[in-house]
């Protein structure tokens, strides 16, 4: 991993007596979006309809590609002319009012300047997701920009907007888009019974979508990931918080304020959001919840925590390489990195990242700003904490600032879905993500997996089933079992399943797998975490019953993180009903001890209960596997756990 540590705009000096985490003041908010922006706008039409930013183009083509330009930057100007008061010295609105007229004079038109009609998602489907944009910038702006068009240039506006309720989104979070197109119509005085009915749509499925604990599926399946707070709590409780809507702000921010609970503490202590889920070349878009929350008061965040968090999110990626030589946010993680993206990633994708700009919205003498930065949530003691709606169980360690996600209930499957082998996404199906590792190329072997090879073909995990978790005092479990499925002959085999729990203490993760209906001659293989073997992060993977071998893999096309890598991995012949037990560790502190297998005392395992002794204190695991359910219960030496 290559860390810059030079930001590529001009940025005012550190200010490391209010911000002694990170040197950033609202001031460094401020410059980087300018410096985004003056860098995108060097590739605008001359109408300023289009932003074509260099790069290859997304399934959408070049058309569409050059309207997100313009969408996805007019946010990020958006916040930052509203959260000054309407001050523009870059001249940013003037140049979108340009393009605005532009745009939408003769939609549809194979042109320059056109802006691509909004047409059903499975026909046209990109442009609906920009007209949110469009809309927000325009509320955000209102004084300054809508306010002074024309009367046919706010007609037109409308007419193209309108697209967006007039076609069928995609069945999840793009329900919000028309929402939002709606909510910024409704706000102009430009609300009829079709925005209503937008509206009322979005909220109908936003609470179907509500699975608990602050957190949303991202449709009907279960899909949480960061789509939770970059768009499914943001756009409803912005509409609210905009339109001064406090009965509609309150129900909406007790949501976030509970997500915010669990999700404020998947950051690591060097700033960096989890590697895990779709869209991730979005970036610091990650802080865009807990930036909201402090902004409208709905977090249990203290406000220097939330300044800590958002801010550490925004330097961490400049100072990586996401913004390369000329300004540009990259497709990428830190720098380019093919496989972070999705085929909807074009040239102007990565500036959904504006949504973290929405800090903005509070102004310089506002807690957030004002208020000396404190630890975030990962820099307290070392925590374990269990999202049973989401299936999570996230373990932090203070030592060296590293957060992982333990992923025992997201899978991105649709309900009406087939499972196949080939459609496995490394970015939902792998046991754990963390902040500081990628999961390794599709093409290479996978890490934090447990699959059955059967006739030479080896399986994946697609549709998660959660059988429950919990946590106590420096502990925590979650549980889930799958169906393997294969890319070659049969997808499934009669009667198999794997059922795997995880139970995390300080950097350890014990890991106990129960294989049932394996065929004769099926092999059981668990791997670990991908690292740089030359680097300061660290993977161990140790068994301590039923596995035969050791031995590590190599990933040549690395992860996000490295451009080359390695992954523990296990090995064991399984018939039947197996159990197997494993430990493992990732860690970038290198005072850390004991090494995984060292940690355990001793293990016993009789039919279908696993019982362990931690070695540092004498404490006991028991796990019982239960079919429908799993149970774990934990206790001292003396409890008969």
């Amino acid at each position: 991993m290559t860390v810059s540590l030079v930001s590529p705009f001009e940025l005012p000096p550190e200010d490391r007596a209010s911000s002694p985490y990170t040197g950033y003041t609202r001031a460094h908010w401020e410059a980087a979006a300018d410096g985004m922006l003056e860098a995108a706008w060097k590739w605008a039409t001359p109408g300023g309809a289009r932003l074509d930013l260099p790069g290859p183009p997304s399934h959408s083509g070049v058309r569409s590609d050059g309207l997100e330009g313009y969408a996805r930057t007019f946010l990020a100007a958006g916040f930052r002319v509203a959260g000054a008061g309407g001050k523009d010295p870059n001249g940013l609105l003037e140049r979108y009012a340009d393009g605005l007229d532009a745009g939408t004079r003769t939609p549809g038109r194979d042109d320059a300047e056109s802006w691509p009609l909004i047409l059903d998602h499975d026909v046209q489907g990109q442009p609906m997701v920009e007209s949110a944009s469009v809309a927000l910038g325009l509320r955000l702006t209102r004084p300054w920009l809508w306010d002074g068009l024309t009367p046919d240039v706010r007609d037109r506006a409308e007419h193209w907007l309108r697209g967006a309720l007039r076609h069928v989104p995609s069945g999840n979070n793009w329900y919000l888009f028309p929402y939002t197109v709606a909510g910024f119509l409704e706000s102009v005085g430009r609300g009829d019974a079709e925005t209503a009915r937008a509206r009322e749509r979005a909220l109908e499925l936003l609470e179907r979508w509500y699975r608990g604990d602050g957190w949303y599926a991202d449709g009907d399946g279960r899909a949480f990931d960061h789509y939770n707070g970059w768009a499914l709590h943001l756009y409803p409780l912005l509409d609210a918080h905009l339109s001064g809507d406090a009965r509609e702000s309150a129900r909406h921010g007790a949501r976030l304020r509970e997500h915010l609970e669990s999700f404020s503490l998947m950051f690591g202590g060097d700033g960096a959001p989890l590697y895990f889920g779709r869209s991730l070349t979005y970036r610091f878009a990650a802080s865009a919840g807990v930036g909201l929350g402090a902004v409208t008061g709905h977090t249990p965040l203290a406000p220097g925590a939330s300044r800590r968090v958002v801010s550490g999110a925004l330097r961490y990626f400049l100072e990586r390489g996401a913004v390369d030589g000329s300004g540009l946010l990259s497709l990428g993680w830190h720098g380019p990195h093919a496989a972070t993206l999705q085929t909807y990633s074009g040239p102007a994708s990565p500036y959904w990242a504006s949504k973290a700009f929405v800090s903005l919205l509070a102004p310089a003498e506002h807690p957030l700003w004002s208020s000396p930065e404190e630890a975030a949530p990962s820099e307290g003691p070392d925590r374990v904490l269990s999202v049973p709606a989401a299936g999570f169980l996230v373990q932090s360690t203070r030592a060296d600032g590293v957060v992982r996600l333990h992923n025992h209930g997201s899978d991105h499957v649709r309900p009406d879905e087939g499972e196949s082998a080939a459609d496995e996404d490394p970015h939902y199906a792998r046991l754990a993500y963390s902040t500081v590792t990628g999961p390794s190329s599709a093409a290479n072997t996978a890490d934090n997996h447990l699959s059955v090879t059967v006739g030479g073909a080896r399986s994946a995990r697609r549709r998660i089933h959660p059988l429950g978790s919990g946590h106590g005092d420096g502990w925590g479990w979650a549980a889930s079992w799958h169906v393997p499925v294969f890319p070659a002959g049969p997808s499934t085999v009669p009667g198999l399943r794997v059922e795997s729990v995880i139970v995390a203490r300080g950097c350890h993760e014990l890991r106990v797998h129960r294989v049932v209906g394996a065929p004769d001659g099926a092999r059981a293989e668990l791997t670990g975490w991908a690292t740089d073997p030359g680097g300061t992060v660290r993977s161990r993977l140790r068994g301590l019953y039923g596995w035969e071998g050791a031995e590590d893999v190599r990933a040549p096309q690395g992860t996000a993180f490295t451009p080359w890598a390695t992954v523990p991995r296990l090995a064991a012949e399984v018939t039947g009903t197996v159990v197997l037990v494993a430990v493992a560790s990732l860690t970038a502190d290198p005072e850390a001890a004991p090494e995984p297998a060292e940690a355990v005392g001793g293990v016993a395992v009789s039919g279908s209960t696993v019982e362990v002794r931690w070695a540092q204190d004498g404490a006991r695991t028991r796990i019982t596997f239960g079919g429908a359910a799993v149970t774990v219960d934990h206790g001292p030496p003396d409890t008969a756990a």
